[in-house]
Formats: structure tokens, C-alpha cells, sequence
């Protein structure tokens, strides 16, 4: 019994070889139309002479299909009325490997010399671009996977971008008859920028496409048409389709073409304080108050914006005093314009970095309605006082004093900013000198969880100088238009003789190092109520110096010393200060 069994075994062993050896190696294929020029709107499909798609017209797709691996295919094109292989007009040879899947487009004109030419001088002659290991489902089941590929016979090279991340395109210059590599994106809708490959912020067209059905599915998506069709024999329209694997084309809808956009009214120029804001010879804004803001709203993107300004109660744009040069907003973006500036800046003082104060409209893009995580306040700062200098913003803390925004000059926006939703005092200090205060501010930010926020500084700083003008403030811009200034600061820090803005603490202090932990370098503050002789020590756990960090006079206020222990072991060391102000020692940690 054992031998039938070995036997049979054996047999059975024989005849799976014979008949692996006997199946015909095979590989999978979509085949897609993608040529744009109107004779081959719908065309015939031959494979080694015989007829394998009858009416394929201009932008299907087929499923992937099992076809025959490790021979030549000869894949030949006929006008859809063919009633046979003699009536094909051009032939292309594939050989495809085993056990891969393959996309075939068929793409280009029949006769070059009848289309506007490509713009990278790529060949425009009808071709079958294939590409293999394309992929039928996601390799992660949450996401979707996306390929694309460059069908458009006279557009340039492009990219395709996401409004706000036109730095990190999702396809990064990608010319006539290429494929990108794959993208693997999450299931959610988008906004899809189409833009010069060498210019990510002029947007050419703007596609929304909803990938919330297609989690775990994969796609083909491939531009098609022409750029220009008068010049290409009024044929097809540039698009973007998408090509799944069960042969569904679907063509994705052109985006909404606007952006949103937040004006702030920041001059402190007297005759700007209510004024009519125009755009396009439309009025937009009538009766704008100095100091306050719209809601965020949709304006028309991809079209310049002529934006005009006049006095309030004005009745039509002949009324316009001022008219600032066009924008061109990119769809789908979200920006911030502040008004900001004097009509006639001969009339106030100058700004001390050379900046121009003539009246404008500053805007930043990549500006958000909420916070990117949900338990900050993302706030971006706008510099808005035309007599103020280059500034940062610090926080008052306990254990470290570095600025939030650093050296912002009039009329810049700083990054976002994410902050945590509590309450914080910020000095405003010189760009150059952050234990220089000009003016401190509360800002108590526990309310606005989750959301953001523009913080803008507005008025003079020296009032007397610019026509007893409004006073320097710092104030907030929500995304529903409530606009409310910061309370001024003044308890805390006491200020140094008359005259001076130096920051003078009440008392002797030692703080905390900062990080702590820290791997190599931390910083050490103290503070100094009068001028002293201080020592800063550093020791080991064996009570051994082994390193001075200061020794010698210093002035009263705060002081910061930096501390490299890059040639120590990792431990517990202690810093020790002493000044006729008082000693103190703390501990601290290095982890390496």
C-alpha cells in the first residue's frame, strides 16, 4: 500500500509538470485610448492580425485581460470601419514577461505635421506607451494607489500639486508620453493643480477628485487632449481621466475656480480709516472700517483682480482714489490680504528698515480656517506698524525666552505658528534684541482650541511723529471676521530709569535648563535684578568642575548661556551660579 502510495504520488507529480510545461505563459493588460487626434476617435484593435477590440473609441479603457506572455505582440491600429488586418494603417510591436501586468495607452496623431508641435520637442506620432507592474488593487488597503501618465500632446511639462503643497508635488515634472512613479494617497476628496513643471505656483487647470470610493483600489489617471484645440484641428479638449481596473474611464470634474480669500483694513492713514474697496470696477467692500475684517469668502481665481480703493459713501469706480497693481489668485488656495499702508507716505515718518509705506495689499497664501492638529491654535503674525523696525515676538515663560516670530521686518507674514490653547504674555522686542521690550501683550488663546487666528500689528509707534496717528497695538483676526486687540501687558517686569526698555526683573532667579534631557547642548537663563559678579559652574556627580561658563560682571536682566557637552558621558550634572544677587544650584540631565 505505501509503495501505490509513493507511486500515485509520483504519477501525479509527473502529470502537473507536463501539464505546467503545457500552459502558455501569460500576462495582464489594460488597454487604454488616449489619442486625441479626430480621425482616430473610434479605431479598431488588432493582435497579430486578428481583431481584439472593435469600436474602441477615443477616451475607454478595457479590464485587464490575460494575454500571451514571452512573444511579440503586434498590435496593429484600424479605422473603426476595417473588415480586416489588410486595413491596418500601423502596427507596434510588444513583448510582455510573464505574471506582470502591463497598461498600454495608445496615444498621439497619425500625421504630426497637422498639430501644433510639443513644447519639449518630444516626438507627437502615434505610439503605444506601456508601462509594467501596475497594480490592479492598493498594496495597503486604506489607501489608493495612482499613477499617471502624460497623454496631452502640446502641453509642456507639468506638475500636479495640491492647493497650500506646491513645494511637494504629487507628480514632479512629468513630460509628454511619461508615467510617474506610483503615489499611494488616502481615500479623501482633492483639489488637483495642474502647473508648469518649472513654475508650481501658476496654476494651468484645477480638478477636483473624489478618492473616497476607491479605498484599497488602485488607478490609471492620464491626461488627455490639447491645450490649445484651434490649433490642433479643433480636437479635444484638455482633461484628466481615470482608468480603473475594471476598465472604467471617468473624467474628473474641473475645480471650482476660486480661492478663499480674508481682507483686513490695517492703514492707520486718517484718510483710510472708512473706505469703499472695489475689485474689478465692482464694488466689494463698502463702508471697510480700519481695524476690522471679512469672514473668509470665495473670490474668482485664475483671473487678475484690479483692486481699487475709495473714499466711503462712493458711487461707482470712477470714485476710486487709489488702485493697487492686479492678483491672480490660485484656485482652491486660501489666503490673507491686509489693506495696509498711507496714501501719501511724504506726509509720516519713514520706516526704519527702508521699507516702502505706501498704501497696499499685502496677501499670503497657504493661510487656514482651523489649526492642522486639532489641540493647537495655528496663528500666522503680520508686521502692520510702518514706523515700527524689524521685530521678533517672545513669550514670557519660566524656562526658556526664545522668540515665536523672529526678525519680522514691516509688511511680512511669518510661518504658522502652532501654540498650545492657554494664555501667554509676549514681549515685542527688536529683531536684534530680545531682552529690549517695546511692548508686551496678553494673549489668551484657551478659547480658540482647534482653530486659527491672524495676529496683525497696527498703529504708530511714535503717534507724535506720524500725525498723533493711532496708537502701536497688536490685534486678532478670526476666521469669522471678529477682529479684537490683545490687552497690553504691564505686570510682571519692571521697567528699567526713565527712558529705557530694557527688561529689569524684581528678583534673582535660576532656571531651569532648556531641554532637559539634552543631547549635546542646552540652554542655561538667569535673571539679575542689579548689576553683579557671577560665577556659572558646571559639575559631575563627584562634585569635580568641569566647565566655567561664566565668570565676570553682568549687567542687570535676563541672560541666556549656552552649554555644548558634547565631550562629557551621559549623566546627571549640576550648575551652580553665584553672584552678590544670591546662589543657586539646579540639575540637570544629559542623554547621548
Amino acid at each position: 500500500m505505501k509503495g501505490l502510495k509513493t507511486l500515485l504520488t509520483i504519477s501525479l507529480a509527473i502529470v502537473a509538470m507536463a501539464l505546467t510545461a503545457q500552459a502558455k505563459p501569460t500576462a495582464s493588460l489594460q488597454v487604454i485610448h488616449n489619442a486625441a487626434d479626430p480621425a482616430l476617435d473610434v479605431v479598431d484593435i488588432y493582435i497579430n492580425d486578428e481583431l481584439a477590440l472593435n469600436d474602441f473609441s477615443f477616451r475607454d479603457a478595457t479590464p485587464f485581460l490575460e494575454v500571451p506572455a514571452n512573444t511579440t505582440l503586434n498590435i496593429g491600429l484600424a479605422f473603426s470601419d476595417s473588415e480586416s488586418a489588410d486595413d491596418i494603417v500601423g502596427t507596434i510591436p510588444v513583448n510582455l514577461k510573464p505574471r506582470r501586468s502591463y497598461v498600454a495607452i495608445a496615444n498621439g496623431v497619425l500625421d504630426p505635421s497637422s498639430f501644433a508641435g510639443n513644447p519639449d520637442g518630444r516626438s507627437i506620432g502615434f505610439d503605444l506607451y506601456t508601462k509594467k507592474n501596475i497594480r490592479e488593487e492598493a498594496r495597503w488597503k486604506r489607501f489608493v494607489d495612482v499613477i499617471v501618465f502624460h497623454g496631452s500632446t502640446d502641453a509642456p511639462t507639468v506638475d500636479v500639486t495640491t492647493p497650500g503643497n506646491y513645494w511637494h508635488p504629487l507628480v514632479d515634472n512629468l513630460t509628454y508620453g511619461e508615467f510617474s512613479r506610483y503615489r499611494t494617497l488616502r481615500a479623501k476628496p482633492y483639489t488637483l493643480n495642474i502647473t508648469p513643471g518649472n513654475d508650481p505656483q501658476t496654476v494651468v487647470a484645477s480638478y477636483e477628485a473624489d478618492l473616497s470610493g476607491l479605498k484599497g483600489g488602485a488607478a490609471v489617471v492620464f491626461a488627455s487632449g490639447f491645450f490649445d484645440p484651434p490649433a490642433n484641428g479643433d480636437g479635444p479638449g484638455f482633461g484628466l481621466f481615470v482608468a480603473l481596473p475594471d476598465g472604467t474611464v471617468l473624467e474628473l470634474p474641473a475645480a471650482n475656480q476660486t480661492a478663499r480669500l480674508q481682507v483686513i483694513h490695517n492703514s492707520a492713514d486718517a484718510a483710510a480709516e472708512v473706505v469703499d474697496i472695489y475689485v474689478n470696477d465692482e464694488i466689494f467692500l463698502p463702508g471697510f472700517e480700519f481695524r476690522t475684517a471679512t469672514p473668509f469668502v470665495d473670490v474668482p481665481a485664475g483671473v487678475d483682480l484690479t483692486i481699487g480703493v475709495a473714499g466711503p459713501g462712493s458711487g461707482g469706480p470712477e470714485d476710486i482714489i487709489a488702485t493697487l497693481p492686479p492678483i491672480n489668485l490660485t484656485p482652491g488656495e486660501t489666503y490673507v490680504g491686509i489693506a495696509n499702508g498711507l496714501l501719501n507716505p511724504d506726509d509720516w515718518a519713514e520706516n526704519p528698515d527702508g521699507r516702502s509705506t505706501a498704501f497696499q495689499l499685502f496677501a499670503a497664501d497657504g493661510i487656514r480656517e482651523s489649526a492642522v492638529l486639532p489641540w493647537f491654535v495655528r496663528v500666522v503674525a503680520f508686521h502692520g506698524a510702518t514706523d515700527a523696525p524689524t521685530v521678533d515676538i517672545v513669550p514670557q515663560t519660566r524656562w526658556w525666552r526664545f522668540p515665536i516670530v523672529n526678525n519680522l521686518s514691516y509688511g511680512d507674514f511669518s510661518n504658522a505658528i502652532p501654540l498650545l490653547p492657554k494664555k501667554y504674555i509676549l514681549d515685542v522686542t527688536p529683531g536684534d534684541d530680545n531682552n529690549t521690550v517695546v511692548a508686551s501683550f496678553v494673549a489668551d488663546l484657551k478659547s480658540l482650541q482647534g482653530g486659527a487666528a491672524i495676529v496683525f500689528a497696527s498703529g504708530f509707534l511714535d503717534p507724535s511723529a506720524n500725525n498723533e496717528g493711532p496708537a502701536f497695538g497688536l490685534y486678532v483676526a478670526l476666521p469669522d471676521g471678529t477682529v479684537f486687540p490683545l490687552p497690553a501687558y504691564t505686570g510682571g517686569y519692571a521697567k528699567a530709569n526713565e527712558g529705557s526698555q530694557s527688561l529689569v526683573p524684581n528678583t534673582f532667579a535660576l532656571d531651569q535648563n532648556y531641554p532637559n534631557p539634552f543631547n549635546p547642548s542646552t540652554t542655561i537663563s538667569f535673571t539679575l535684578p542689579e548689576r553683579s559678579n557671577v560665577t556659572l559652574d558646571v559639575y559631575n556627580m563627584l562634585g569635580q568642575k568641569v566647565e566655567t561658563l561664566v565668570n565676570g560682571p553682568k549687567q542687570a536682566g535676563r541672560h541666556e548661556v549656552d552649554f555644548d557637552a558634547s565631550s562629557l558621558a551621559s549623566g546627571v550634572y549640576f550648575y551652580r551660579i553665584e553672584s552678590t544677587a544670591g546662589s543657586e544650584t539646579k540639575k540637570m540631565m544629559l542623554l547621548k
